[in-house]
């Protein structure tokens, strides 16, 4: 038999080749400086740095205390490959090289021009979908995305979020808005002590039951019991945002009278006040002529203040309102009507005030914030 020999003439000749394993390519004892050991030694001692990170600066360590790439790799549970990896890039950037985990991610299929077209053009049609935004690209840049969620994030990248526009009133008038904001913030500037400030409107609550979203067992139906909605509270009522106290009259309809009656109330409740700035929406019967008659009777410390038109986000007893529905109506079924009744006026009568001066809160931050005068437009 005969003895195995080599091909003739191989490419790369065994006694010059550089493996790893081989003695010209080993890692050497001793291939850190004095200061980037003691670096590397405080970063795999570091308790608060990424496990990963202070892993492989172990690993480091151990290669340069003269253990092989292969008796690391048993020490640390790793691939000897994985150890001989992180040691060319220390070697090759140093520690920026080794704290860099290679998952950046692929680069954006769009150019920086083509970005901003999109970003134009989502700002001026506002799609509801997705599938409208990937129809457009494909369309204006011949580019397909196929996967959806390459579509979200590519929009939450540019800066986009899905969500439900306002609905404002055409008819808003910025300048009469910044007008009036900045009558009131002039008004409670130069307030005196024996001045109030409150906010009057009316409510007609429906005895039904507002369904809402909810967390619930995935597994399990949900389902409210619902009333014949057929019957309703009518209320006139002022809120003080400076002390959480509030006055609500149930009335039979409101109108001019329940407007003078909500008016008497509030000077019952303020006898020491010389006056009452009572701010108003623009609903015909604050206008009456009862109405004006009745202020201009001697005495009378009511002083009126009416908010702009269509403008309901500048007063703040909508908020109120909003909060009264969340706690009494949304997935709570009131089985008789005398017991809704009962419930709403005691939140807006007692709870109110009560929840304004118990500790925060996010339903006690709702009333603690209920003016918060902006221009919405």
């Amino acid at each position: 038999m005969g003895i195995p020999r080599l091909c003739e003439k191989p490419k790369i000749p065994l006694a010059k080749r550089r493996d790893w394993d081989s003695t010209v390519g080993m890692i050497r004892r001793g291939f850190l400086t004095p200061a980037s050991r003691k670096e590397l030694t405080e970063l795999a001692r570091d308790g608060s740095a990424a496990h990963r990170l202070a892993r492989r600066a172990n690993a480091l360590v151990l290669l340069d205390d003269g253990m092989s790439c292969e008796a690391v790799a048993r020490v640390l549970l790793l691939d000897d490959d994985t150890v001989r990896t992180w040691y060319q890039w220390y070697e090759a950037e140093g520690l920026k090289g080794l704290a860099s985990f290679r998952y950046e991610g692929g680069a954006c299929r769009l150019s920086a021009d083509q970005q901003e077209k999109l970003k134009a053009w989502i700002s001026e049609r506002l799609p509801r979908t997705t599938r409208e935004v990937g129809a457009w690209i494909e369309s204006e840049f011949g580019i397909e995305y196929e996967s959806r969620c390459g579509l979200v994030a590519l929009l939450h990248r540019l800066g986009m979020e899905h969500r439900k526009p306002k609905a404002v009133s055409r008819k808003l008038d910025p300048q009469k808005q910044a007008a009036f904001i900045q009558a009131y913030e002039q008004l409670l500037n130069h307030l005196g002590d024996d001045e109030a400030v409150l906010f009057a409107d009316a409510v007609h609550p429906t005895h039904a039951v507002r369904p809402v979203g909810c967390w619930a067992p995935k597994e399990v139906p949900v389902a409210v019991a619902q009333t014949s909605g057929r019957q309703r509270l009518n209320i006139h009522g002022a809120i003080d945002l400076e002390t959480g106290q509030t006055r609500m009259l149930e009335v039979t309809t409101v109108d001019a009278v329940s407007t003078i009656q909500l008016m008497i109330a509030l000077m019952a409740m303020y006898p020491r006040k010389r006056v009452i700035h009572l701010f108003l929406d623009n609903a015909r019967y604050h206008h009456a002529k009862l109405v004006q008659e009745w202020l201009a009777q001697p005495g009378c410390r009511i002083k009126l203040h009416f908010i702009p038109a269509y403008c309901p986000h500048l007063d703040p007893i909508e908020r109120l309102w909003g909060l009264m529905h969340r706690h009494i109506t949304h997935n709570t079924c009131h089985a008789t009507f005398r017991q809704f009744s009962e419930a709403v006026l005691t939140f807006l009568r007692e709870e109110v005030r009560c929840r304004q001066t118990r500790d925060s809160s996010a339903d006690n931050d709702d009333v603690n914030r209920l003016v918060a005068f902006e221009s919405r437009i």
